[in-house]
């Protein structure tokens, strides 16, 4: 699976090991759209960069992180198209994809844990769809 991942520098240790956790754990094909040092850096354009590609279907899935998440989050959701989902659980993560068919994972590098984040995004890559009520739902989206 193609998976394009990006974060600002709040979010950059946890970027480099969610990175190395999809890669080399769960064997997908990342891109890392930056940044690429814990040098301060605005958000902004990697959120726009990253859900560009995803709406653009280059890319099965994004993920994002800020320290919070929330401004990520806030700016992938901007493009039609993108279902972006703040998680700050396992339950969140599970429930954005089965009911909301999230295609960007966003989280806080400062607000969750390195094995809390692995769990999220594995759950996050597993869980199909539901469709059926909830793809009338997302249809009113846009």
């Amino acid at each position: 699976m193609r998976i394009i991942i990006g974060s600002d520098h709040a979010g950059f240790d946890l970027k480099e090991q969610i990175k190395v956790f999809l890669s080399q754990e769960l064997g997908h094909d990342v891109e890392d759209v930056g940044v690429y040092s814990r040098e301060s850096a605005d958000y902004p354009p990697i959120a726009h960069q990253v859900a560009n590609e995803i709406s653009a279907n280059r890319f099965a899935f994004g993920i994002l992180i800020c320290g919070t998440g929330v401004g990520m989050s806030i700016v992938a959701n901007r493009h039609r198209g993108i279902r972006a989902a703040l998680c700050h659980n396992i339950l969140m993560a599970r429930l954005s994809r089965l009911h909301n068919n999230a295609n960007i994972l966003a989280m806080g590098g400062r607000i969750i844990g390195v094995t809390l984040a692995k769990e999220m995004v594995r759950e996050f890559l597993v869980t199909p769809f539901e469709g059926g009520r909830h793809q009338r739902r997302i249809e009113q989206i846009d």
